[in-house]
């Protein structure tokens, strides 16, 4: 059995508008000068701690008071119809095309809450495809393994056999780090040369890239 974990935010989901309106937010709350949406978008994919720590370091206020804003500003965003997070071309159309095949386990491996990711898959009608979902709420924040090796374990599955499908170095090192495959995607928010520098192989720029990009990499680990 193959496992292939996909990040959520930047990789099925485009959720930068929200994120970054949020973060703009939580930091006007707190009197401090707003991190460009550059510099937001690079921590995408840390646990919201450890993310807003490195955004607020050397200023010298409340990580957890900057958590707690962003937390209030994001909830209350995602109440607007403007402030939607469109699923990226072509998810849903992998997602059905992976969860049909009788040798393919999904799950989801994220920085986001469990009640963030919960929301998000209820939303599009994604929850049916995926048979473990791991959050910060469960583990240490990418690029730590923990999330790929529990959900391995859960599953009863071989972390060879598994690969994680994410946009940015966090993603791919937390793979690494846990011994799985590692398939980057082009259209998130880390370059692709960052992507590949860090080990991923190889980096799609479509979703309707990634089934023959996964059934490269296990016929060439294949035994022949």
């Amino acid at each position: 059995m193959r496992i292939v974990l996909f990040d959520c935010d930047g990789t099925l989901v485009d959720s930068q508008n929200v994120i970054v309106t949020a973060m703009t937010a939580a930091f006007g709350s707190a009197g401090l000068k707003p991190p460009s949406r550059a510099e937001i978008l690079s921590i995408v994919g840390l646990s919201l701690p450890i993310a807003i720590g490195r955004l607020a370091a050397g200023h010298g206020t409340s990580i957890d008071r900057l958590v707690a804003a962003y937390k209030t500003a994001f909830h209350a965003l995602r109440q607007q119809p403007e402030h939607l997070e469109p699923l990226f071309p072509g998810t849903r159309a992998v997602l059905e095309a992976l969860a049909a095949r009788d040798d393919v386990l999904l799950g989801v491996a994220t920085g986001k809450s469990r009640r963030g990711l919960d929301a998000i898959l209820a939303t599009h009608g994604l929850t049916q495809f995926f048979a473990v979902l791991k959050t910060a709420d469960d583990a240490p924040s990418k690029p730590h393994p923990a999330m790929v090796l529990d959900a391995v374990a859960e599953l009863g599955g071989d972390v060879a056999a598994t690969v994680v499908v994410g946009d940015t170095t966090y993603d791919v090192e937390m793979a690494r780090a846990a011994g799985a495959r590692a398939i980057g995607v082009a259209w998130g928010y880390h370059r692709p040369a960052q992507l590949v520098a860090v080990g991923a192989d190889p980096v799609i720029g479509h979703f309707e890239e990634l089934v023959p990009a996964f059934d490269r990499l296990f016929a060439e680990a294949a035994p022949r």
